[in-house]
């Protein structure tokens, strides 16, 4: 799953990159330019993926320590 995780996460960056939106006038829901939509869909799947990310992919060796810097 941390390969999948990687995975997602270099889709996000190249899909973050919206080019194709910028001329175009169209508005979801009535109010919304679609590149504003877009950019939250993207938001959107950044959190998922965070949330994937510290599920699967937090080392172990942190998992029963006391938050904060170790002194």
């Amino acid at each position: 799953m941390k390969h999948a995780v990687w995975i997602i996460i270099v889709a996000l960056l190249i899909l973050h990159q919206d080019f194709w939106w910028w001329d175009d006038g169209y508005l979801v829901f009535g109010f919304m330019p679609i590149g504003l939509f877009y950019q939250a869909c993207i938001s959107l799947a950044a959190g998922i993926t965070w949330y994937l990310a510290t599920i699967y992919c937090w080392p172990a060796e942190l998992e029963g320590t006391e938050g904060g810097p170790q002194q």
